[in-house]
């Protein structure tokens, strides 16, 4: 949502916001299932048992026409190929192994380049995100590339754990339901077409907390999605105070890293299982836990490559980092796509307890941001949305080292100035409170941590002792 825009939606009513939150939800209720919905679920299920030969064969088709049309018809590709040719170079274009690893900053330099020949982006669904890494990244997709992705969430990240869209749910997201200054409730929106209970994850304390399970149980809320951090931080206070929570089907973590103290501590809180998943905007790889503990790739969504230091192919159980080629988005093909994650392929044998044959992540590493705490008791996780598309900077670091400050550290693109400035300030604030005080320092580089990473958010308070030890390091996915 456009600053302007969002400034004017947090003045309205409570009741006039949700109004608005189901228009957008009905916009995106278009996008997302059209008449064809339950026929590409359905198929999406019966895939699950298929032979990894069939999987092959499959994955194999759709590469090979992804190749062609990607070297003909992508400018980006296109260019590339023609040097390459110029120079004598005659690797076989439809071997993935000739095409070089796209890296972010590549797509991040001109996200157009990337688009087909004859596409009008107009017309396509426009992504805007920063990820984890604090970087902007601008991205397009048709409305059959948006409904199979989202069948493929329905199959396997709800119908899995016997829920559907069909169910009242919550989201704890990154969106600026209500205004971060609101005091009292609601801190959430009702987005009747989806039928979404949508709570702000910047108003979590303990002394909102209840409030959020009194909505959670008025609107008969069936089943949480959402960031781990946040369903971690209701589950503590939950258990610390003893308070009455209800009891749900299932809690799915999306978009950052689930650690085992923070899945027991939600599980515990809500009587139910808590499932992970694996996915990012760019829509190239997507994965989705089973009950047996392991997380199933998504082969529809993409080819996945385990590298090794030499950029071989990793064995099974060895890690390295994770280069995809994505298979659904025809419109904006990413071929070879460094996500910037690390993790390691499960052996294929035995098969997985629950029957099914999907190819299984045994680790991944990534999406582990830290989070800011607040003078009120508020953990803030998630704040990539702060740097959107529209800032003129290459990438942003969060640091805290008092609860009532925080330092940005930014690296310019060119144009850079005092607008870009301001909006981060402003962005910042919005989500913390005006009882934060921000500083925003201009550097040449972001420090780098292990494997060449940064986290976006690097918190340096004294840590609390329910929240070390296991919340660290590359995550296992079997609870085994």
């Amino acid at each position: 949502m456009r600053d302007a825009l969002l400034g004017v939606y947090h003045r309205l009513p409570g009741p006039m916001r949700s109004a608005a939150a189901s228009v957008q939800g009905w916009y995106l209720r278009s996008w997302r299932y059209g008449p064809d919905a339950e026929r590409l679920v359905e198929e999406a299920i019966a895939r699950d048992a298929w032979s990894a030969d069939r999987w092959k064969a499959f994955q194999e088709e759709r590469l090979g026409r992804l190749l062609e049309r990607a070297a003909r018809a992508v400018p980006f590709y296109r260019r590339q190929w023609d040097e390459r040719r110029r120079k004598g170079d005659r690797a076989a274009i439809d071997r993935l192994e000739s095409w070089p690893i796209l890296t972010k900053d590549q797509l991040r330099e001109s996200p157009e380049s990337f688009l087909v020949d004859g596409v009008d982006p107009r017309r396509l669904y426009a992504e805007q995100t920063s990820g984890t890494s604090g970087k902007p990244l601008r991205l397009w997709r048709g409305r059959q590339t948006v409904r199979e992705w989202f069948a493929l969430f329905e199959a396997r990240a709800r119908r899995w754990n016997g829920v559907s869209r069909a169910d009242r749910w919550a989201m704890l997201g990154g969106q600026l339901v209500v205004p971060i200054g609101r005091r009292k409730p609601p801190f959430w929106v009702w987005n009747a077409a989806m039928k979404q209970l949508y709570m702000s994850s910047y108003h979590l304390s303990p002394s909102t907390i209840p409030d959020y399970l009194d909505a959670l149980r008025r609107y008969h809320v069936t089943y949480v999605l959402g960031y781990a951090s946040s369903m971690s931080t209701i589950a503590q206070t939950v258990l610390e105070q003893a308070l009455p929570a209800p009891t749900l089907r299932v809690a799915i973590s999306n978009a950052e890293s689930l650690f085992p103290a923070q899945r027991a501590r939600i599980s515990s809180a809500f009587g139910c299982p808590v499932r992970d998943t694996y996915g990012m905007a760019e829509i190239v790889c997507g994965g989705s836990e089973c009950g047996e503990g392991a997380l199933h790739l998504w082969p529809e969504a993409g080819v996945l490559e385990v590298l090794s230091r030499n950029e071989a192919p990793a064995g099974p159980g060895e890690p390295g980092r994770l280069v995809c080629t994505g298979l659904l988005n025809a419109d904006m093909p990413l071929i070879r796509y460094d996500v910037g994650d690390r993790g390691a392929l499960a052996m294929p044998d035995p098969v997985c307890g629950c029957g099914r044959t999907l190819p299984r992540l045994a680790a991944v590493e990534g999406r582990a941001d830290d989070v800011v705490i607040t003078p009120d008791g508020r953990r803030v996780g998630r704040l990539d949305p702060v740097f959107k598309a529209d800032l003129r900077i290459r990438e942003a670091q969060i640091v805290q080292e008092r609860t009532d400050h925080v330092r940005v550290l930014l690296v310019p693109a060119p144009g850079y100035g005092a607008g870009d400035e301001r909006k981060v300030h402003e962005r910042l604030l919005q989500r913390l409170g005006d009882s934060v005080r921000v500083t925003i320092e201009t550097v040449e580089k972001i420090p780098r941590g292990p494997g060449g990473k940064f986290r976006a958010v690097v918190s340096r308070l004294p840590r609390e002792p329910s929240h070390a030890g296991s919340d660290a390091g590359i995550r296992p996915l079997r609870r085994d």
